[in-house]
């Protein structure tokens, strides 16, 4: 299992946490917060897009997106695009 394969499945991990511990009222910024900074430290610039999910203080409307998990495969596909260019 490659180092990519190994951060999808901790985004799926970390997704289904977010989806379910998320869901506390109170407790959901929080959640948001600390997934965030995650995925700052998992993918760099990019990571900073899960801090859009801050932007609603009822958790309600990120409970249907895997942010993490989207973040991953856009990483995984620049990945690859650049393995693909011929040098």
């Amino acid at each position: 299992m490659n180092a990519d394969m190994g951060k999808l499945i901790l985004a799926i991990i970390l997704d289904v946490v977010d989806f379910t511990v998320g869901r506390i009222p109170g407790f959901e910024i929080i959640v948001d917060g600390i997934l965030g900074v995650a995925a700052v430290a998992l993918w760099g610039w990019a990571g900073l897009f899960a801090f859009w999910e801050l932007a609603d203080p009822t958790g309600q409307i990120d409970g249907f997106v895997p942010t993490m998990t989207l973040i991953a495969l856009s990483q995984m596909g620049k990945g690859r695009k650049k393995m693909a260019r011929p040098e």
